[in-house]
């Protein structure tokens, strides 16, 4: 189902962004490795992929929390960095676009309309992940969250991946699983549609957050502008 709420045609849509995790690629399976890998060295009990899967979109902090729900601060980040150091080792094994997501990205090919990457993500971890599934050459523009001093909701990293889509703000579409995304979209100025088919757990409320579109596949997406030329008015 697309829940559009607000009178728009895609043809008005130039552009499109998307967040890496949890829109773009299912990166859950090697995130939590990385997890279990730093649970196992620190003698946590580990963690299945079901019940962290919606935790992935959130960091490795979140991740860390949410695996040891009664640990201190301290233990904590203790296992963010030792995630963050098995995640160096395994990004990209076992990761995959979701359903739907190439063959989306192969009707903005065909149909010209650029596309890139905006992702709280570091780019060490990002670029390696992209090149992996080989995106490198397909993307516009991929900004990382280091790549300016501001991370996702600020609208910073959206306005340079802006630029570099070389369109207008009110012609990007972008595409998150988190409220974040959604949030750092309205302050940009762009259009958002959430990516229902991400980690979104069933107790989250999406409809609170701000965007004027919610997807249920990437394949929505792309009968949303087969819809909306095949109703443009001559």
């Amino acid at each position: 189902m697309t829940v559009v709420t607000q009178t728009l045609i895609a043809t008005d849509i130039k552009g499109v962004l998307f967040d890496l995790d949890g829109t773009l690629v299912d990166t859950a399976p090697d995130l939590i490795a990385a997890l279990n890998m730093s649970l196992e060295s620190f003698d946590h009990p580990q963690v299945s992929l079901q019940t962290m899967r919606h935790v992935a979109s959130n960091g490795s902090l979140a991740l860390a929390q949410a695996a040891l729900p009664g640990a201190t601060d301290t233990q904590h980040r203790a296992v963010q960095q030792g995630l963050l150091d098995s995640y160096a080792r395994v990004n990209g094994n076992h990761c995959q676009l979701f359903d739907g997501v190439g063959g989306l990205l192969d009707y903005l090919d065909t149909n010209g309309i650029p596309y890139g990457i905006v992702t709280n993500k570091a780019a060490k971890y990002t670029r390696p992940l992209i090149q992996a599934l080989s995106l490198t050459q397909r993307m516009k523009t991929v900004i990382s969250g280091d790549s300016t001093q501001f991370s996702k909701p600020h609208t910073a990293p959206m306005l340079l991946a802006a630029q570099q889509l070389n369109c207008q703000v009110h012609e990007i579409l972008y595409l998150g699983d988190a409220e974040r995304d959604l949030v750092a979209a309205a302050d940009s100025a762009m259009l958002g549609g959430i990516a229902q088919w991400g980690y979104i757990d069933d107790v989250t409320h999406t409809h609170s957050w701000p965007g004027q579109f919610s997807f249920e596949s990437p394949t929505a997406i792309i009968d949303f502008f087969i819809e909306s030329i095949s109703n443009r008015p001559i």
